[in-house]
């Protein structure tokens, strides 16, 4: 027989009496009750917000020592990571093996719900296992109802192993398993229990903080500008033309032609025009700046 696990008190399961009468609402109406409910996302995480920064120094003492970034989560929250995960790369230069998303129930789970994923208390561990799980690594367990096996299994294994480790839940919780605990108290769904909305959607602003806040530590921006992006489609070249143009003042034809000789590296090309350097010793400048563009271009 498959265990039984009893969430009726999670704040998550409760019913919100704002929305009791929803199917007697008319579209706007619903669109009016749905609105009104997310006004409690901000709030939740302005009361949190001193959490979310010990996350983002967690993580970046970790990647400085080189370690990686692990999301894990389970059906919503998994798919969260697992995008999460997938979007920095583009936008920060990262490789994939720095910030990887697991999701219970393997790649299939991203597409197509798949019940009872979540119940393995030993899923997470394999897969962390399997990626050669250190401690110089960070694991941000992602779970709305903080009782997640998946998460809890994988949290538990990462305190085990001494990497470092993050709960990111929409539950009060007494968490002694992880190094900081997050948590989005944005109550009960418009829907009871789905999750995939207000808890999906303060979930998704937080690890954007997360991972933003992290590059942006590292040396990943310049000012606001996203000078490691990777312009591998014709949208993101444009991007790096403009990137280049707004921090050297020149052409774009002049900042095509520098984008074109340092294979569309956007921190090269404007050390090699800002400094007048070559592109070997403009990346020689990089690193030893730790890849810091502000701190190459003193």
């Amino acid at each position: 027989m498959t265990e039984s696990r009893k969430t009726g008190h999670l704040l998550t399961e409760k019913i919100n009496p704002r929305t009791v009468d929803l199917d007697k609402c008319l579209p706007l109406e619903v669109i009016e009750l749905i609105l009104q409910e997310d006004r409690a996302i901000i709030e939740a995480i302005e009361k949190e917000k001193e959490s979310i920064a010990s996350a983002v120094e967690l993580v970046v003492d970790k990647l400085m020592l080189g370690g990686r970034l692990f999301f894990i989560g389970a059906g919503t929250s998994g798919r969260l990571g697992v995008i999460e995960a997938a979007e920095c790369p583009p936008t920060f230069g990262t490789e994939p093996e720095l910030i990887q998303g697991f999701i219970a129930g393997g790649r299939e789970a991203i597409w197509q719900s798949i019940e009872g994923a979540e119940d393995s208390r030993t899923e997470a561990q394999e897969l962390l296992t399997e990626a050669g799980l250190t401690k110089d690594d960070v694991v941000v367990g992602i779970a709305a109802s903080a009782t997640t096996p998946f998460v809890e299994g994988g949290l538990q294994y990462a305190k085990r192993t001494g990497s470092g480790s993050v709960l990111v839940t929409c539950n009060p919780v007494d968490s002694s398993i992880t190094d900081v605990t997050i948590q989005l108290l944005v109550g009960p769904e418009v829907v009871v229990g789905s999750t995939r909305m207000k808890a999906g959607t303060v979930t998704k602003m937080v690890l954007n903080m997360i991972t933003t806040a992290s590059m942006v530590r590292l040396g990943k921006t310049y000012g606001n500008l996203m000078v490691d992006v990777r312009p591998k489609s014709a949208k993101l070249r444009d991007r790096a033309k403009r990137i280049v143009m707004h921090i050297t003042g020149i052409s774009e034809e002049k900042a095509a032609e520098l984008l074109e000789a340092s294979g569309w590296d956007v921190k090269a090309s404007i050390v090699m025009e800002k400094k007048g350097l070559s592109l070997e010793d403009s990346r020689e400048l990089l690193e030893k700046h730790n890849g810091f563009l502000r701190e190459a271009l003193k």
